[in-house]
């Protein structure tokens, strides 16, 4: 099934309809804020935003999001529990020096996680890496070795262990190959995942 593109992409769209109308809404690595702008504007939500760089942050604020400049994965015990319905980790867990860590965090202080992440597993990276011999160059991941962003290289299957390793709860699981939203050996044919996860209820 094709994707309709928000702001140019088709993982936006998918992110944008895992949000509700009027939610709180934490963005972790935001860039300058366009998912932010759009989210308020046709979600009415109430947006926040972190970001590293600080012309990007600039660039947000000039759109009239809020959004503060720091290293997430520091920030995040700053936030009380339950301070955000959905915290959004779009194409940043694989940028992280502690993924795991920043994934415990979030789920504390948000009800749902919506991640989104390229997915090395994908057949175009495995063919690039097998007959090449060197780090994998596609058009989803153009980087030579020595100016990648990616610190970690995980694939689908890596996250869905981790997911069940760690108790958490899947709510939703989508695939995307370019505008193409499948489900048919995601590991193999997606280039990207996104997910909407949670806590576990406890029982009182």
């Amino acid at each position: 099934m094709k994707v309709r593109e928000v702001l140019g992409r088709s993982d936006y769209a998918l992110i944008s309809e895992l949000i509700p109308e009027g939610a709180r809404v934490l963005d972790l690595g935001c860039g300058d804020g366009a998912l932010l702008e759009w989210l308020k504007a046709n979600k009415h939500v109430e947006a926040r935003g972190v970001e590293m760089r600080r012309e990007l942050v600039q660039q947000a604020i000039a759109r009239g999001v809020t959004v503060y400049q720091g290293d997430l994965e520091s920030s995040l015990r700053e936030y009380p529990d339950g301070a955000f319905d959905y915290v959004v980790l779009s194409q940043t867990l694989q940028e992280l020096r502690q993924p795991l860590q920043v994934m415990r965090e979030i789920l504390r202080i948000g009800r749902y996680v919506v991640v989104a992440f390229p997915n090395f597993g994908h057949w175009r990276v495995r063919v690039s890496h097998l007959f090449s011999g060197r780090a994998p160059r596609t058009q989803l991941f153009p980087y030579g070795w020595h100016d990648s962003p990616n610190v970690h290289f995980l694939t689908i299957l890596d996250f869905e262990e981790t997911v069940g390793e760690q108790g958490w709860v899947v709510e939703k699981r989508m695939f995307l190959s370019g505008h193409i939203r499948g489900t048919v050996l995601p590991n193999l044919m997606a280039e990207v995942a996104v997910y909407l996860i949670r806590k576990p209820v406890r029982p009182e």
